[in-house]
């Protein structure tokens, strides 16, 4: 008996030497896989985490790209360590450890792309460069003016002039509308603080007609120094009822149609945006303009110009008088003549009477 005893005491120590040997070799296994990094290659990889996918699914993604094991190793990693994941695209660079990973995804740290909406555009050519954006796939009956109202609930009669210009983040779940939706929203915020920073006795009966005056400012000019002056005069105009006269206005309600050039009979055209041939403010922005715009047509420059043509240098010159006025527009002529030909702009033309 003694003997037997004897030799179930040296069996077992035996098992749990062994078994002391195996857990230690598991556990150098497990450590190193650790610190090992994912097979992910010179040029790292980028992985796609879809919505509701658990991370044994994403780890499994990555085995058959070759980067790493789903084993029992990332098993208990994951046991010690539960994280919760978020969606998106990751890039992930050589030298990427499995806790590395894991710190990524549930930190959100996903690819950023950016789409900028330049001052300046109208909504055709947002929705021009929304399309041509593959990484915000949307259909087109989406971008439409009537499905972005509804979509924004936005009680007005075109999305024209809804949108900030700026540089936006979206990830790769993001489509056009979710680009839309942020460009609006920051639109609305920049349009009230003008609003409520506007000064006095402005011929404004609302923050929407000065979206209006604001893009119509926008156009005219690409000069932040100038804008204050440019929505002076179209102030001042609206005060004394006379028509705005301002060629980006004729441009818009020509549409499509437009090729480069404004001509006489375009002029005389009847579209509810010539403001040759309509007294006050047009029904709907013209463009989408950017802070400096609405900052100017909220707070314009006093002075008493009641006309500004282009200087045939990228400026403007005002004047008080039609006869001064009509004395810049002969010399821009003389000047663009000379050189061969210039670029027309806004409030350019001779004016043959009082507006």
């Amino acid at each position: 008996m003694g003997g037997w005893l004897k030799t179930v005491v040296l069996v077992g120590l035996i098992l749990a030497l062994v078994a002391g040997l195996a857990a230690a070799w598991a556990w150098q296994r497990y450590e190193t896989f650790l610190d090992e990094p994912l097979r992910l290659g010179e040029d790292g990889m980028t992985l796609r985490v879809q919505p509701g996918e658990p991370v044994t699914a994403v780890i499994r993604h990555l085995e058959r790209q070759g980067a790493t094991t789903l084993d029992w190793r990332w098993r208990l990693l994951l046991r010690r360590e539960p994280v919760t994941i978020q969606v998106g695209e990751y890039a992930l660079v050589a030298g990427t450890d499995p806790r590395g990973l894991l710190g990524k995804l549930a930190a959100g740290d996903v690819i950023q792309y950016r789409f900028t909406l330049v001052e300046g555009w109208n909504y055709r050519q947002l929705v021009g460069a929304l399309m041509a954006d593959e990484r915000l796939a949307v259909a087109p009956e989406q971008l439409t003016p009537e499905a972005v109202l509804d979509h924004l609930d936005l009680a007005a009669p075109h999305p024209e002039g809804w949108f900030l210009p700026e540089t936006y983040a979206f990830t790769a779940f993001d489509d056009a509308l979710t680009v839309l939706e942020r460009a609006h929203a920051a639109m609305r915020l920049a349009l009230e603080q003008a609003w409520s920073e506007r000064v006095d006795g402005l011929p404004l009966s609302d923050p929407y007609e000065l979206l209006i005056l604001a893009s119509i400012v926008e156009k005219e000019s690409a000069l932040a120094a100038e804008r204050p002056d440019i929505a002076g005069v179209f102030v001042r105009r609206l005060q004394q009822n006379w028509r705005l006269e301002t060629d980006p206005t004729v441009i818009y309600g020509m549409g499509e149609r437009y090729d480069g050039n404004i001509r006489r009979r375009d002029l005389r055209e009847d579209t509810p945006w010539n403001t040759y041939v309509h007294r006050g403010l047009p029904p709907t922005p013209i463009a989408m303009p950017g802070p400096g715009a609405l900052q100017a047509a909220a707070r314009p420059a006093e002075g008493a110009a009641m006309f500004f043509v282009a200087d045939g240098q990228g400026g403007h010159v005002f004047s008080e008088t039609l006869e001064a006025h009509n004395r810049a527009v002969r010399d821009l002529v003389r000047r663009q003549r000379g050189e061969g030909g210039g670029q027309g702009g806004g409030s350019e033309k001779p004016e043959d009477g009082a507006p």
